[in-house]
C-alpha cells in the first residue's frame, strides 16, 4: 500500500484503511469462530468506520455499542446483531436503545430493576445481561483497568443479587486491554470461581474486549482452547467483542510537514495533531511508529514532531530520519485505524483528517473530507 501514499492527489492529513489488511484480520477472527463456535462482535468504541461495514459483516455477527448513537449506527449501517453495554444511559435514550438492540447489558442491579418492566412490556425480543466485575486485574495502566479498586464497571461478587436474576439471560465481564490469551487464561478461573454458580441459569456469556487476537504474537490456539473448554463446562453461547483486533495494523495516517525550525533542537510542525487526531498518543500514552523513522539519534537527523494546535503539549515525539525534513515532506504514521477516528476532535477548529480506503484491487478511494460545517455544527 505504501507506494500509493505518495500520490499528491491524496490529501493530508488523511486516515487510510488497507482493505486487504482488514480482510486478513477478519479471516483470523473468523477462524476462531469456526473452531470454537463463539461469536465475535465489532466493538464500535474502537473502530466505527461504517464505509467498511459491508466487508466486516461478511465475517462477524454484529457490533457492540455503548451509547444510543453507536447502537443506532450499528442497527442502520451494520444491520446484524447489536449488543449494548454501558455504565448507564439517560432515560431519554432508552426507547431508542430498545428499538436498536438485541442484547442489553446492565452495569448494576439497581439500573436493571429500574428498566426491567419496560423491557418485559416491549414487543421487541431483547436478551438482557448483567456486567460482572471479577476483581481480577490484568491491565497495568490504571486508566484502562476495568477491575481496579472502586471500579464503576460491573457488579462484584459481594454486591451480586441472585434474587434479582429473573429476566437475566447472560453475564458479561471485561478485564483486558491489548492483551494476549494468557491473560484470559488467568481471568476465566476467577470468573468461574466467583460467578460460575449462576451460569446454569444463563444462555450466554460475553468475554468482553481487549483480546489482541490479530497481533502477530497472539496465541490463537490457546484462545480457542479456552473458549472450547469453557463451552464444554458450560454449554452456553460465548461472545467476544474486540474493537482493536479488527482494525489492528490496517490503517495509517498520512501527514505533511508545514514548517521546520530550531529551538534547542530541530522541530517540525505537521498538519496533524496528537491532541486532535491521535489522542491516545497523549492519553495512553504511547509512541507511534513512523515509516522510515527511528529513535532519536538512530539516523543522522533528529526532530521533535509537533502538531498544529496551540496546546503546548501537542507533541507527537522525537524521531530521527536518514535525511533532513523539508516543508511538504509526507510522513506515514502506522497503525492509525483504531481509537483515532472514534476519538478525534476539532480543538482549535483544526479540521479532521480525511478518510480513504486502498481497496483490495489496489485503488485509492477518498471516502470523506471534512470542513467548516463539521466544526460549526457540533457547536451552537
Amino acid at each position: 500500500m505504501l507506494e500509493r501514499l505518495s500520490d499528491p492527489r491524496i490529501p493530508t492529513p488523511c486516515y487510510i484503511i488497507d482493505e486487504s489488511a482488514l480482510i486478513k484480520n477478519l479471516k483470523i477472527l473468523n477462524s476462531v469462530q469456526e473452531k470454537t463456535g463463539c461469536k465475535i462482535l465489532l466493538a464500535l468504541k474502537g473502530f466505527a468506520m461504517f464505509s467498511v461495514f459491508p466487508v466486516i459483516r461478511e465475517y462477524l455477527f454484529g457490533v457492540s455499542a455503548s451509547s444510543v448513537d453507536e447502537a443506532r449506527l450499528g442497527r442502520n449501517e451494520f444491520r446484524r446483531e447489536v449488543h449494548f453495554c454501558a455504565p448507564a444511559f439517560p432515560d431519554a435514550d432508552f426507547a431508542e436503545i430498545l428499538s436498536c438492540c438485541n442484547h442489553l447489558v446492565f452495569n448494576s442491579f439497581s439500573f436493571w430493576n429500574r428498566y426491567r418492566s419496560r423491557i418485559q412490556n416491549t414487543g421487541n425480543p431483547i436478551s438482557c445481561g448483567i456486567r460482572v466485575n471479577p476483581e481480577h486485574s490484568e491491565v497495568r495502566v490504571p486508566i484502562y483497568d476495568p477491575c481496579g479498586p472502586c471500579s464503576r464497571l460491573g457488579v462484584t461478587r459481594n454486591n451480586f443479587q441472585p434474587h434479582h436474576l429473573e429476566g437475566i439471560s447472560g453475564l458479561h465481564f471485561h478485564t483486558l486491554c491489548e492483551l494476549n490469551a494468557d491473560a484470559l487464561a488467568r481471568t476465566l478461573p476467577v470468573f468461574e470461581d466467583k460467578f460460575g454458580v449462576f451460569l446454569s441459569g444463563m444462555e450466554w456469556v460475553n468475554f468482553g474486549g481487549g483480546h489482541h487476537i490479530t497481533r502477530i504474537d497472539y496465541d490463537v490456539d490457546l484462545l480457542c482452547e479456552l473458549i472450547t473448554g469453557f463451552k464444554t463446562r458450560h454449554p452456553l453461547e460465548v461472545y467476544l467483542e474486540p474493537g482493536e483486533a479488527i482494525a489492528l495494523n490496517t490503517g495509517v495516517l498520512i501527514a505533511s510537514v508545514l514548517d521546520v525550525f530550531h529551538n534547542g533542537m530541530d522541530i517540525a510542525i505537521l498538519d496533524t495533531s496528537a491532541s486532535a487526531h491521535m489522542p491516545d498518543v497523549l492519553e495512553m500514552p504511547y509512541r507511534p511508529v513512523i515509516e522510515g523513522a527511528g529513535m532519536p539519534g538512530q539516523f543522522p537527523f533528529t526532530y521533535r514532531l509537533a502538531g498544529l494546535t496551540c496546546l503546548a503539549g501537542d507533541v507527537i515525539g522525537d524521531f530521527s530520519f536518514p535525511r533532513p525534513l523539508t516543508v511538504g515532506d509526507r510522513l506515514v504514521f502506522q497503525d492509525m485505524a483504531h481509537y483515532t477516528m472514534v476519538k478525534n476532535n476539532t480543538f482549535n477548529g483544526v479540521r479532521l483528517p480525511s478518510i480513504g480506503i486502498v481497496t483490495r484491487q489496489g485503488d485509492f478511494c477518498l471516502v470523506r473530507n471534512f470542513g467548516y460545517s463539521d466544526y460549526r455544527n457540533r457547536l451552537s
